[in-house]
């Protein structure tokens, strides 16, 4: 195991890295190469950072940990929600991205204001707010965590310090150039996860003494390469049907209707070069699941050949593993890896908050205000969210109970039905709603969701809805605002 003094030099130099590339590309930079790079950026840099923003730490460790654990995800079960996933992307190529162009959007949400009305606008705006804030925090305090152990065996440094520090790196490098840096750091970002997980695979390979071509057949005698679960039944949570449909839903929802993931796809160039850059990137995100999938198994078969005891905590196979069994070169590029998924998704999460919230909130794209007001109101907002993030996550510490915390963050998601049926409506109905009421709609739904899927065995015969709440929640919102909705004239 390297030094906690290396892997903070490690980590220093990483950063550093970032900080150049926002020297580099924020240089004269106004609020509208903040928000969308003025429309400039090469779709593959966009396609290929948009790998690293998607998959995100929790997505680094979680997926190896669960193929060889049973329960949810078992084996390659996951693939089937990746299956699910390529019929999203290819909605929001075909359907959605079409819409954002056409309105010429920079928030999604302002779709929803054209559609609707200005309280349908904000009530957008606003789940996506709530859901994105908890959802980079929980993302953030995990990774403050592998931190925390890294530097405990050598000095003991606060929790609040190292969140601290970590806000405060992202700040620097986002502030200024936003989503127009974010762009290339996404790239960078979204390499380093690739190459700690192929340098995992070789370095578990060279210890057992088999090559590449050896890994399918290692991992087909060890039981775990089952991908399709047709014939169990819907109370199953690993049932074909429901991790299909599921992984549609999710694609469609947390990457076609969630601003962050969107507001890359609106830097392109054109709508044209906007597809491109999702089909291509719907191509390289299947290959890294099935990547981060092989890595988990032969984790896995690595630890029960070489009598490693393994980690209870699913989430703890792949940190431990590498770090502490794979030798120097796999440790630091776990490192890097692990740093960069987080800060992937972390750092354009607040850049996202702040654009959302600017012309969302602030009405910066119908206000007359200076570039100098602008910038000076979009600095003040870019900091406050990073106040914001650093206080939530001070809070996960605080509660210091797993299921709580985990529950905020399954709590989070149920911010995305609502705005599921908000878009849904708007798309396939003609007709219009009284605005004044979505908020209330939009709130109600995500509630009686919860109520039905607590009481789904008793209401439903034992049936489960797992990741099908999302289209529960949809559903309901949908159905809402049919209620206060009338015929347009």
């Amino acid at each position: 195991m390297l030094s906690p003094f290396v892997l903070i030099s490690i980590i220093i130099a990483y950063f550093l890295v970032l900080i150049l590339i926002s020297q580099l590309t924020s240089k004269n930079t106004d609020s509208q190469d903040f928000f969308n790079a003025k429309k400039q950026s090469p779709w593959i840099l966009v396609a290929i950072g948009m790998i690293g923003a998607t998959l995100s730490g929790v997505t680094f460790i979680s997926i190896p940990g669960v193929v060889g654990a049973g329960g949810v995800n078992q084996s390659f079960s996951y693939m089937q929600m990746v299956l699910g996933y390529i019929v999203g992307y290819f909605l929001i190529a075909t359907v959605l991205m079409p819409i954002y162009y056409r309105y010429n959007l920079t928030s999604i949400y302002g779709y929803l204001g054209d559609r609707f009305g200005p309280r349908s606008h904000k009530t957008g705006a606003f789940f996506f707010l709530v859901s994105r804030i908890i959802g980079a925090s929980f993302r953030l305090f995990l990774v403050a965590l592998v931190f925390e152990t890294i530097l405990g065996d050598v000095i003991q440094v606060p929790f609040w310090l190292i969140v601290l520090v970590t806000i405060i790196l992202i700040w620097i490098y986002t502030f200024r150039g936003g989503i127009k840096t974010i762009v290339v750091t996404d790239v960078i970002q979204t390499l380093s996860m690739l190459v700690a997980v192929l340098l995992t695979l070789y370095g578990i390979c060279s210890a057992l003494d088999i090559g590449f071509s050896d890994i399918p057949t290692k991992i087909k005698e060890a039981n775990l390469d089952q991908w399709f679960y047709f014939e169990s039944g819907w109370s199953d949570p690993n049932n074909f049907y429901k991790q299909f449909i599921s992984g549609a839903l999710m694609a469609l929802v947390m990457t076609g209707l969630d601003q962050d993931m969107m507001q890359k796809n609106l830097t392109c160039r054109s709508l044209k070069d906007a597809q491109k850059n999702m089909f291509l990137f719907t191509f390289v995100l299947v290959f890294a699941k099935l990547l981060f999938l092989y890595t988990g198994a032969m984790l896995y078969i690595f630890a029960q050949t070489k009598g490693i005891e393994i980690p209870t905590r699913t989430d703890q196979v792949y940190p431990i593993l590498a770090i502490n069994h794979l030798g120097p070169v796999v440790t630091i590029s776990f490192v890097i890896g692990i740093i960069a998924a987080a800060y992937s998704s972390a750092d354009s999460a607040l850049t996202a908050l702040t654009t959302s919230f600017c012309v969302d909130f602030l009405g910066f794209e119908e206000s007359e205000r200076s570039e100098s007001d602008r910038k000076s109101t979009r600095l003040k907002v870019h900091l406050g969210f990073s106040v914001i993030l650093f206080l939530v996550i001070i809070a996960f510490e605080l509660i210091n109970n797993q299921a709580v915390i985990n529950g905020i963050f399954t709590a989070a998601g149920y911010t995305y039905g609502p705005i599921l049926g908000l878009f849904a409506f708007g798309i396939l109905s003609k007709r219009k709603i009284r605005d004044k009421y979505v908020f209330w709609i939009c709130l109600a739904a995500p509630l009686l969701s919860f109520a039905i899927d607590k009481n789904s065995d008793l209401l439903l015969g034992g049936f489960k809805f797992g990741f099908l709440l999302l289209a529960l929640n949809g559903l309901l919102t949908f159905l809402g605002l049919l209620a206060i909705s009338y015929k347009k004239q």
